[in-house]
């Protein structure tokens, strides 16, 4: 076997028995931003980071993607988000104190039944 070869053959094990590498979004915009620069020709870097013209594509896809995303979202204060439990705890709450003003309602009416013939007019 000669020297190329053996270099295809330990490429090829390399690549069918590694695992499948992730990129980090950061890692992904200095892709994009290389690609788009245009320095280096797109096969080279495509060939330093062992990746493919369709792993680029969909890096370009991803970059449009969070860009339109971001800038569809409107101006002012975010809507704070509550945890779970903090959400239930308000609801209990919510519900009791409906219930409590059901309650004197009710109550209400009747005292106001006893005092003067039901006029709600006071």
């Amino acid at each position: 076997m000669t020297e190329i070869d053996k270099t295809k053959a330990v490429g090829k094990e390399e690549r069918t028995s590694g695992k499948r590498r992730y990129l980090s979004a950061e890692k992904k915009y200095q892709l994009f931003l290389e690609a788009e620069r245009g320095g280096q020709l797109l096969g080279e870097i495509l060939r330093r980071e062992g990746l493919y013209s369709s792993d680029l594509a969909r890096i370009r896809e991803q970059v449009k993607e969070g860009a339109m995303e971001r800038l569809r979202a409107r101006p002012g204060p975010k809507p704070q988000t509550v945890c779970v439990d903090e959400y239930t705890a308000l609801k209990q709450e919510l519900e009791a104190k409906e219930r409590a003003m059901a309650d004197l309602s009710v109550e209400l009416a009747i005292l106001r039944k006893k005092t003067n013939g039901g006029s709600w007019d006071r």
